[in-house]
């Protein structure tokens, strides 16, 4: 019989996208104030893979990610959906702005060594209720060396655009687990 352990610790990612670089900056300013130092943060891209969000935040949309210095336990994900959700409410509020048109999507995850993790709202058949309105998707796995999409993987994420930030964040990782290990 199996014994329940605790979980290895994981990197918090957070997704942002906005048609406004200044606002990306601004709201990656806000999301270190809330979750601490962003230790990592990737290049700004076109986000083009799709047009799912274009009704609600307009054309030209970019992404970037930012991960943070310090480790996370995995099932603290949920709640940081519902922060980064009143984040955008927020922001909505202070831009004078209807929450239903919202100027930037923040879309928290995590890097473990063997996945990234998202958290969403939204059900379907391959997420995991975590709690409190709060699922959670395996969209990506790291396999013989390298990140590999699933059949449901975002479009966005199968393009492998996005592999070189999520492997810096996982060697970080591993780097930190290295030491926590080391510690008595």
């Amino acid at each position: 019989m199996g014994k329940p352990r605790p979980p290895q610790k994981v990197k918090l990612i957070v997704g942002m996208l906005s048609g406004d670089v200044d606002l990306l900056a601004r709201a990656q300013k806000l999301l270190g104030r809330t979750f601490g130092t962003v230790e990592l943060q990737s290049d700004v891209w076109p986000f083009d893979a799709t047009d799912y969000y274009e009704a609600e935040m307009g054309p030209q949309l970019k992404r970037k990610f930012v991960a943070f210095a310090e480790c996370i336990q995995p099932d603290a994900l949920a709640e940081i959906k519902r922060t980064t959700n009143d984040l955008e409410a927020r922001i909505c509020e202070d831009m004078l702005v209807d929450p239903d048109r919202r100027p930037v999507n923040l879309d928290p995850g995590y890097v473990a060594l063997g996945k990234v993790v998202l958290a969403t709202t939204k059900d379907h058949a391959h997420r995991i209720y975590v709690q409190r309105g709060i699922y959670a998707e395996v969209t990506l796995k790291f396999e013989h060396g390298a990140w590999r999409p699933w059949p449901w993987t975002y479009p966005d994420y199968v393009a492998g655009t996005y592999y070189d930030f999520f492997t810096q964040v996982r060697e970080r990782l591993h780097q930190q687990l290295h030491t926590l290990s080391d510690q008595p």
